[in-house]
Parts: structure tokens; C-alpha cells; sequence
């Protein structure tokens, strides 16, 4: 079992390759274009190893929480940043809701 500075090592690490994969969806034109492809698959993979390392020191809920809404915040604003997505109000708000959920299942909900 891993200590939980390690644990989070490994899950920001897995936030990482999933929002990478994540980023490369549009590339890929509905996995019709090779290499961008095989980044979504890489960035999927290797970040579904490193949550598993994660887990090992965190417990499971908390750590697809942490990934999730992590994912969610950082996918948004490098959307916006590198894809030209707009942030729209319901997109900011259905963001800081994802947030918002972690934050109590942090404090309270999952120990």
C-alpha cells in the first residue's frame, strides 16, 4: 500500500494522461487519424495504470472524485486556452458543481 503523498503523486499523474488523451479526442476525428488516436489511447491507458497505483494508498471513491473533478477543471480551461471551446455560464457553474462535490465527499463523505 502506498502513503498517501505517493498516492496523490500517482493520481495527479493519472489526471495528467487522461486529460491528455482527453485533449487529443478532437485530433482524432472519431479515431479516424492515426497518431492522434493512439495518443487518446496511450493518455487513457497509462492513466487508468496510474489510478490503479493510486488506489493503493487512497480509497477508490475519493480517488475517481479527485480524478474526475480535476479532469473536468483542467479539460475546461485548456478547451478554452487550446481548442477555442467558449466557457459559458452553464459550463462554469456545472464545473464549480463537480468541484463542489469533491470538496464534501473530502470532508466528510467518504472517511
Amino acid at each position: 500500500m502506498h502513503n498517501p503523498p505517493v498516492a496523490y503523486l500517482f493520481l495527479l499523474l493519472a489526471i495528467a494522461f487522461e486529460v491528455g488523451g482527453t485533449l487529443l479526442l478532437p485530433a482524432s476525428v472519431g479515431f479516424t487519424r492515426l497518431w492522434p488516436t493512439l495518443g487518446v489511447v496511450v493518455g487513457y491507458v497509462v492513466s487508468t495504470a496510474f489510478l490503479s497505483q493510486a488506489v493503493k494508498g487512497m480509497e477508490v471513491s475519493v480517488a475517481y472524485a479527485v480524478w474526475a473533478a480535476l479532469g473536468t477543471v483542467a479539460v475546461v480551461a485548456l478547451g478554452a486556452t487550446f481548442l477555442s471551446e467558449p466557457i459559458t455560464t452553464a459550463k462554469v457553474v456545472g464545473t464549480l458543481l463537480v468541484v463542489a462535490g469533491v470538496v464534501v465527499l473530502n470532508l466528510g463523505g467518504a472517511h
